[in-house]
């Protein structure tokens, strides 16, 4: 569970992501695609259910077409 930062709390936390991006840019990029790989993963799964739909579709239209 999750809480939402104060607003001294938010400004803090951006002075450090801007000093980080100052300091050294290519950990700063690095950290900032963290949370990538999980939107990613998302798709992919998403993709996968929406394929197995399909298919299940498909399979059911030929068995019907075949009675």
């Amino acid at each position: 569970m999750s809480m939402a930062l104060s607003m001294e709390e938010q400004r803090i936390l951006t002075q450090i992501e801007v000093r980080l991006s100052e300091d050294d840019p290519r950990l700063a990029h690095r950290l900032t695609r963290l949370g990538a790989p999980r939107r990613r993963a998302r798709t992919v799964v998403l993709a996968a259910a929406a394929v197995i739909i399909v298919l299940a579709a498909i399979g059911a239209a030929i068995a019907a077409a075949a009675l």
